[in-house]
């Protein structure tokens, strides 16, 4: 049993005294559904708490030099990689990732963007000349960061590291469902010594600690990651005081099969990709559009391919999907599978309940849609599970209008063996990340993306334009 309270002002505290204190938030294992911990879920007044240590701490922080900031944060590197294996091991129970997912992507995004950040600062411009003037990049101030449960290493320590490089002082609010890997990152901070408020912890829902956090005056910036609807939430109440708000939200990304690709190979890798993290990232290709002329190969081989993806308990190493994250989630798929099978979409693989040797856990069946049209709910809406939509289309000028015809714009997928068509293609895809023949993004690249899938963006040199304000100084 796990106990995860606040880190505020270099110290692990509890809640402050209110009238009506919110109950602690039980962490459960989503493989066996027991309880494995507590979380201490904070009020207005924590947040305030926690936003004036870091208002306090940054006079002084952010004057620091930036020799010294890469020093911390190079020690900050090292105490990850000496406990990497705790943070694996984090992950894995709080949200049932499996070990081998845990260990080999999810906890490596903490020190791989650390290192992400240290490189694209060696040539960073942060004093330059500019026409006759002096330009000088400087921390934009107290930084509130939000966090989701899906990818917590990769969501927290993109933010958390430029925000440190940069000399801002900060806020963490991860997500309650997420805290285990949460209170390594304020142990790994202390351990790292930096300075009393410069980072700083609470826990709490939405609502309640992440709306004062984001209205507070104190707060210069607000780095979000999450669904679209939180993400309004979070730009509105900033809005009042003209905060500075950074946004990576939700996502339904199309994956475009030309029939002059390698088909079977094309569809294998779009099922696998679409399943991962039991398809639980914002930029999974969830929506699978193949040209007509292969389309029928097309549902064979993802039918083939899905029904080979091994469902397994977090805790058993090898290749496979791990249970959703928690009830909620679990609940909510399950509906978007019965609306699948009653809006017209034809159902090739999976379908509702657990998976077979599955009575308890958050565990659901790769679920494959065929026959899929744009206009259906499960092809509009991010199901956040592994369900995949087939939709298929007659030419290169319809899988650009299919593609296209969403609300949000994350990422996008391409396979074809034309060049021409790919560079083509890419170029009209309304997304900030497009994958061309199974490339993938690097940690040194930006991520973020169009429309409603947020502003800004993340990642390497790209991550640290977020966290710093432009100022010319001419005369000197």
């Amino acid at each position: 049993m796990t106990h995860c309270n606040f880190y505020i002002d270099g110290a692990w505290v509890e809640p402050l005294a209110t009238d009506k204190p919110a109950a602690p938030f039980a962490v459960i294992n989503p493989a066996t559904e027991a309880v494995v911990g507590d979380v201490a879920m904070g009020s207005a007044l924590d947040a305030a708490r926690a936003v004036m240590a870091a208002r306090l701490a940054f006079d002084t922080y952010s004057q620091t030099t930036q020799e010294y900031r890469t020093q911390m944060l190079e020690k900050l590197q090292r105490i990850f990689e000496r406990r990497y294996t705790e943070m694996a091991q984090a992950i894995s129970t709080e949200m049932g990732a499996p070990w081998n997912l845990a260990y080999d992507s999810q906890a490596e995004c903490g020190p791989g963007h650390i290192k992400a950040t240290l490189e694209a600062a060696k040539d960073f411009p942060f004093e330059k000349k500019s026409g006759r003037g002096d330009l000088y990049c400087e921390a934009v101030g107290v930084c509130v960061l939000i966090t989701p449960w899906n990818w917590p290493m990769n969501q927290v320590v993109a933010k958390l590291a430029p925000a440190l490089l940069t000399g801002c002082t900060v806020v963490l609010k991860p997500s309650e469902f997420a805290p285990l890997s949460a209170k390594l990152v304020g142990e790994y901070m202390d351990e790292a010594g930096y300075p009393k408020g410069v980072f700083n912890m609470v826990y709490g829902d939405g609502p309640v600690v992440g709306a004062a956090l984001s209205a507070h005056p104190e707060v210069d910036m607000v780095s979000f990651t999450g669904s679209t609807g939180a993400g309004i939430a979070v730009a509105k109440a900033a809005a009042d005081t003209v905060k500075r708000v950074v946004q990576e939200l939700g996502g339904k990304s199309p994956n475009i099969i030309f029939a002059d690709s390698d088909v079977e190979a094309s569809v294998a890798r779009g099922v696998k990709r679409c399943f991962n993290n039991t398809g639980q990232s914002c930029n999974a290709p969830t929506r699978m559009l193949v040209e007509r002329s292969v389309y029928a190969q097309a549902v064979e081989v993802a039918v083939k391919t899905g029904a080979q993806v091994q469902v397994i308990d977090p805790s058993v190493k090898g290749d496979g999907i791990g249970p959703l994250a928690m009830k909620r989630q679990f609940e909510t798929v399950q509906r978007y599978i019965d609306i699948g099978m009653n809006c017209g979409a034809r159902l090739v693989l999976g379908g509702p309940g657990r998976p077979d040797g599955f009575d308890k856990g958050y565990f659901a069946r790769p679920t494959i849609f065929a026959d899929v049209t744009n206009q259906m709910l499960i092809a509009r809406q991010e199901i956040f599970g592994p369900v995949l939509c087939m939709i298929p289309f007659d030419d290169e000028e319809e899988a650009i209008a299919i593609a296209n015809d969403t609300p949000y714009g994350l990422a996008a997928y391409l396979s074809t063996n034309d060049p021409a068509k790919a560079k083509r293609v890419a170029k009209r895809l309304r997304a900030g990340n497009v994958s061309v023949n199974a490339s993938g993004n690097e940690y040194c690249n930006p991520f973020g993306g169009y429309k409603q899938s947020g502003n800004g963006r993340e990642w390497g040199r790209f991550g640290i334009h977020d966290f710093i304000e432009y100022k010319i100084v001419n005369g000197l």
